[in-house]
């Protein structure tokens, strides 16, 4: 288990959201597994799906393949995402990996109530996203990871960093990115 799991959606080559969240992996200075998004050939969650997730997760046979990212998320002690936010969200390809990261008897559990529990290992989460303009209402993409994180996962220490305005015209790009960099290096552990 590395201490943190940095889930990468970002597509472009040269992504600016990829240089932030490199620079707050520099500034964390601990090992970290990449889950390089893109390179993943997700499962569609059909009926079928489900039903085999719900069948294996029933009987506690958490060793299949199908729960390899939930056992891998719940584990890691820090989580960095990087997600550029497009499309008033963030990358589809995230949110099919929370649909196979959301297993309960995994990541969480519900109480006889029905309350979620979260029962990931992680003390926090750091979202690292980029958008073109200023209008990036945080409830389309960070709202939602955090509410996930928060609500099922049990993870309360839950970041934003960001950069906008970067594809307006005359903005200096160079200076909003590193902006964010200066920010990013005043983190502490």
């Amino acid at each position: 288990m590395k201490d943190i799991l940095f889930i990468n959606a970002c597509v472009r080559k040269d992504s600016r959201t990829k240089r932030l969240a490199d620079t707050l992996l520099s500034q964390l200075n601990k090992p970290y597994e990449e889950v390089t998004l893109k390179d993943i050939t997700f499962p569609v969650v059909d009926e079928s799906f489900l039903n085999e997730r719900d069948r294996l997760s029933s009987k506690h046979e958490f060793d299949a393949p199908i729960f390899k990212w939930a056992k891998q998320f719940v584990e890691a002690r820090e989580i960095v995402i990087a997600a550029p936010f497009w499309d008033l969200s963030f990358p589809a390809a995230l949110k099919q990996y929370f649909e196979l990261v959301n297993v309960v008897g995994i990541t969480f559990k519900y109480t006889e109530e029905g309350v979620p529990v979260g029962l990931c290992n992680a003390g926090r989460i750091f979202v690292v996203t980029t958008a073109g303009g200023y209008y990036v209402p945080e409830e389309y993409g960070f709202g939602y990871i955090k509410a996930l994180a928060e609500g099922y996962y049990g993870i309360r220490d839950v970041r934003l960093i960001s950069a906008a305005g970067l594809d307006i015209i005359g903005a200096d790009v160079e200076e909003i990115l590193s902006s964010a960099e200066n920010k990013i290096r005043l983190i502490k552990d």
